[in-house]
């Protein structure tokens, strides 16, 4: 059971990524709805010469970047810890007085937790990657001509990559919570985990925010 809290809320990220994309072919996301509001922004930043759309960008790569460098310090925020892994034994074995919860466990956990703000960590640094290229490109196309349809649908669709793998990186985020319930039990971890599941299905699928946007109509 100890490992089993351990492994879950990792496994449940990667679980719902799987999940996520196997609903959307059915029911669209909010993700999915949003992408084509990006080519719609796309296909209107390219026939207007203003400083909008370059604040715009700005502001998602600003958004990325802060993940990215919080993900940094909490990267070695992990590492610190295991250098007073001791401390933290007895602090869970308080917390669980009846759980015999061993140095192993709690190493094991902490790699776990150190995983998934890896994984996360790259995911933003691939979206940032994607966000400079899409600045790249809309930077580079002529406002003055028509546009070539091909450049319009590349702008998009890597706009819309930068966007996929910084809401990877946020769920993993979540799920780290359920990685933190651990310490108080591993069915705690397992409950958390299933709720934030169920909370986040919830939000991408049926969420008010996401039935306002499917309400509009994008040729």
């Amino acid at each position: 059971m100890t490992l089993a809290g351990s492994l879950f809320p990792l496994l449940c990220w990667v679980f719902y990524n799987v999940l996520a994309s196997r609903i959307e072919v059915v029911r669209p996301s909010l993700s999915v709805i949003m992408s084509a509001q990006r080519r719609r922004w796309v296909h209107n930043a390219v026939r207007r010469d203003t400083p909008l759309d370059a604040i715009l960008s700005g502001n998602l790569m600003s958004a990325v970047s802060f993940f990215a460098s919080t993900t940094v310090l909490i990267i070695l925020a992990l590492f610190a810890v295991y250098g007073q892994i001791s401390s933290v034994v007895e602090a869970v074995n308080v917390i669980q007085p009846r759980q015999e919860i061993s140095k192993v466990d709690v190493e094991i956990h902490l790699a776990l937790i150190l995983v998934i703000f890896v994984l996360a960590f790259l995911s933003f640094t691939l979206s940032l990657r994607q966000f400079n290229h899409f600045c790249i490109m809309l930077g580079a196309a002529d406002h003055s001509e028509k546009q070539d349809p091909d450049e319009i649908y590349v702008m998009a669709a890597l706009n819309t990559l930068g966007a996929r793998n910084f809401n990877q990186g946020i769920r993993a985020y979540y799920f780290a919570l359920g990685m933190l319930a651990w310490f108080i039990s591993p069915i705690a971890a397992i409950a958390v985990t299933v709720l934030i599941f169920a909370v986040i299905l919830y939000r991408e699928f049926y969420s008010s925010a996401r039935n306002l946007v499917a309400r509009l109509k994008v040729d």
